[in-house]
């Protein structure tokens, strides 16, 4: 917005006034300026009022409003959404009532009964990428044969494999059996039985609630077999996903190049003239969903990336014993492996672009995201691409960075004068190879981060004291952007505080080609001697080791929301992997805040301030109960913690009790139920609301997504009735709600659409 001048009534006066003003020390203008303040804000009130007219610029109380004018039916999903005080009330509040649905009811409308309608609705309201299926032409019925549709009804070739590996999947192409159970049956829905599927009635909505996220140009490193790698940098089996494009004919129906589909070794395999198989140009090539360089390979001066009659499909799950031909390179999507002829090993770096895929932003990656810019700061970039960088721009190395930093630091020192809060902003996605050791000086922040939309690697050395930050009072370390592997981050002195924010430190140091951690019990953060305020925000970190000699009379403050928090095989009883503990198995003294954070090990603190919304799979141990709260969390039976509200499996066994206690009144016998037939009973509540997981190992596309057989209470088990743990904001609950209502507006004459999750 435009800042008004104050003194705009002052100016309209004519100029005689204002040198006799002027004269008398302008008692007029002080005057008019408090009149124009006012009038300023009535004037941007009428102009606020009048962008309220229109969808595309009103607020977002007004929706609402602007929806009763076109009888526009709010959905309230799952939950309340009227709120809009808090930002996640006002968050909740745009869920319920989506810009992009009111501004398009009309033109819904215009379009009802269409198939085409039902994926954009997906889009719009859900914000899933969707395929919509009639499953009725793929039914097999007996033909007529002077009628014969050879594209319909006909019965399975097992030799075409790759129409077998699209059965029962959003791009099936097979004939079935017809399927009389209901698409939207309630046991289909709530109890998660089998959906029916193929009858004349029913209309499948596939979406796919994964997020396809790309790395560019970024080296991979060579294993123990020098012609093998993996496009992982951790050198973990990676599933390779496509780069998906949003449709732009409102009546075409997503087709594979439209949704963010995980790329399957038949996918990728196209036949040239010549009956050769090499890589689908659908998928391999620059700017598409993967890609290879390798400069001075298989002669100097080839073209980069590699040509795609060289890529070739393969199954690399036994790679060792895998030969490429000569100038050829195997690839497998599916594990994300890449195998070059023993004797044609490249010389410089090999670099690779391709896409993962994950359920919302967190951890390191190249999505964009809210940086923060101390004003005043010194910026230091480093691109560790120097071919790209400009001569004298860039630092090649972040060590560099931090030299020139520390020699500013000094200058600054030596002049006795305070120096200015220092950015270093990496520009690229490079791996970088070195060691970290930072002394921050008094009253200074310093801040590493990755530009946006880049996802910089840091590759530790297996060795002691490679990331070690030091600090005296009042100075800061802020961590954004970053993946960060090898080994902790280790932290001594009288730093004032640590703030993490879009930072991956690999849980287990490193990944197993398994995805398994290479390093179970280690932990991602050591603090030593120090008493820092930790913040984490948006990140993925292994556990948080306190090693403090002295114990001070209060303890420091650790902060965590929207994070995942993974001791690395903690989904065990009585297990030994503490995510947030002392050296020793001992008592962290520590103030612990955590909200909508999934945490995989024990957490033993001093106390617990507040958590919320949170799923604790291991126990929790509190040494001063009387301090803080728990509300609308799971954790393991058994857990001492402050006093608990609304809380599973609290609450579903107190439930169970409740429904046993009434079951014996209803019955003939009034006799009080046993404490063993009550324990058992509780068992069984606690057993049946345990969390679910599509995977729990970092490096999978679903890790910490919850599964489909995980029930209500967990899915809906937040405060604003969203989903528990650290995807908690992405409100999948509302969004499924909000979807099958519209969906039940704008459906075809006499059809059932039902919405199948791909992932």
């Amino acid at each position: 917005m435009e800042t008004i001048p104050q003194d705009r009534l002052y100016k309209l006066l004519p100029y005689i006034y204002q040198l006799r003003d002027s004269e008398q020390g302008e008692p007029l203008r002080a005057l008019l300026q408090v009149i124009a303040e006012q009038v300023n804000i009535v004037e941007a009130d009428i102009a606020q009022i009048y962008d309220n007219w229109f969808i595309e610029t009103c607020e977002e109380w007004v929706l609402p409003y602007l929806g009763d004018l076109i009888a526009y039916t709010q959905v309230m999903g799952t939950g309340t959404g009227t709120g809009i005080a808090r930002p996640e009330d006002q968050l909740t509040n745009a869920l319920v009532t989506p810009r992009r649905d009111v501004a398009n009811t009309i033109y819904y409308r215009r379009r009802k009964g269409s198939l085409a309608l039902l994926e954009q609705l997906a889009n719009d309201i859900a914000g899933w990428p969707a395929r919509a299926v009639e499953f009725y032409p793929l039914l097999g019925w007996s033909q007529h044969l002077v009628y014969a549709q050879h594209a319909r009804g006909r019965l399975v070739d097992v030799r075409q494999t790759k129409l077998l590996h699209k059965l029962n999947g959003p791009f099936d192409q097979c004939a079935h059996s017809v399927d009389v159970r209901n698409i939207n049956s309630p046991g289909a829905y709530r109890l998660k039985a089998p959906q029916g599927r193929y009858n004349i009635a029913n209309v499948g909505l596939f979406v796919w609630r994964l997020r396809s996220y790309t790395v560019s140009k970024t080296p991979v490193l060579p294993l123990e077999q020098r012609n093998c790698y993996t496009f992982s940098v951790l050198g973990n089996n990676t599933q390779l996903f496509s780069r998906w494009e949003t449709e732009t004919d409102s009546a075409h129906i997503a087709g594979r190049a439209n949704v963010p589909e995980p790329i399957s070794r038949h996918d990728f395999t196209a036949i040239s003239p010549g009956n050769t198989p090499h890589a689908s140009p659908a998928y391999y090539g620059e700017n598409k969903s993967l890609a290879i360089w390798a400069p001075g390979w298989p002669a100097k001066d080839s073209p980069q990336p590699i040509p795609i009659d060289k890529i070739i499909p393969a199954d690399l799950s036994s790679w060792d014993h895998y030969r490429p031909l000569k100038d050829t390179v195997a690839v497998d999507p599916v594990l994300g492996r890449i195998v070059f002829p023993p004797r044609q090993v490249p010389r410089n770096h090999v670099q690779v672009s391709y896409h993962y895929g994950l359920s919302a932003d967190i951890g390191g990656g190249e999505y964009l995201r809210n940086l923060v810019q101390p004003a005043g700061a010194v910026l230091y970039l480093v691109r560790g691409d120097q071919k790209l960088a400009g001569e004298g721009a860039y630092f090649k190395t972040i060590h560099q960075a931090l030299e020139k930093w520390r020699e500013d630091v000094a200058q600054y020192h030596i002049k006795k004068q305070a120096f200015p809060n220092a950015i270093i902003e990496i520009t690229d996605s490079y791996v970088y190879e070195e060691a970290l050791n930072i002394a921050l000086p008094k009253n200074h922040q310093l801040i590493i981060r990755a530009a946006n939309a880049k996802r910089p690697v840091i590759l530790l050395a297996d060795r002691p004291d490679q990331f070690m930050v030091t600090g005296k009072a009042n100075s800061y370390l802020r961590l954004d952007g970053l993946l960060i592997a090898g080994r902790s981050l280790q932290i001594e002195g009288r730093i004032a505080g640590l703030i993490m924010q879009h930072t991956t430190l690999v849980p287990g140091w490193s990944l197993k080609p398994d995805c398994e951690p290479d390093q179970l019990e280690e932990p991602s953060i050591e603090i030593t001697n120090s008493h820092p305020c930790l913040t984490i925000e948006h990140s993925i970190l292994g556990s948080i080791q306190i090693n403090n000699d002295e114990v001070h009379d209060e303890p420091f403050h650790i902060r965590i929301s929207d994070s995942v928090l993974d001791a690395t095989g903690s989904d065990c009883e009585g297990c030994a992997c503490e995510a947030i503990g002392a050296d020793g198995a001992g008592i962290a003294h520590v103030y612990l805040t955590i909200a909508r954070c999934t945490v995989f090990g024990r957490i033993d603190v001093h106390a617990i301030a507040l958590a919320e919304n949170t799923i604790f799979m291991g126990s929790v141990k509190v040494a001063r109960r009387q301090q803080g709260c728990m509300r609308f969390c799971y954790l393991r039976s058994g857990s001492r913690t402050p006093k608990r509200y609304h809380c599973q499996p609290d609450l579903a066994q107190q439930q169970a009790e409740e429904k046993l206690r009434a079951e014996r009144q209803d019955a003939v016998s009034t006799t009080i139920p046993a404490a063993d037939d009550i324990s058992k009973a509780k068992q069984s509540a606690a057993a049946r609301v345990h969390p679910q997981f599509t995977s729990q190992r970092y490096g999978t596309p679903g890790y910490c997504q919850l599964a489909e057989s995980c029930v209500l209470e967990i899915k809906q088990g937040a405060d604003d009735e969203s989903e528990l743990g650290v995807f908690h904001h992405l409100f999948q609950p509302q969004r499924d709600s909000n979807l099958r209502a519209r969906l039940a507006e704008y459906i075809p004459a006499r059809c059932d659409v039902g919405i199948i999750p791909v992932n």
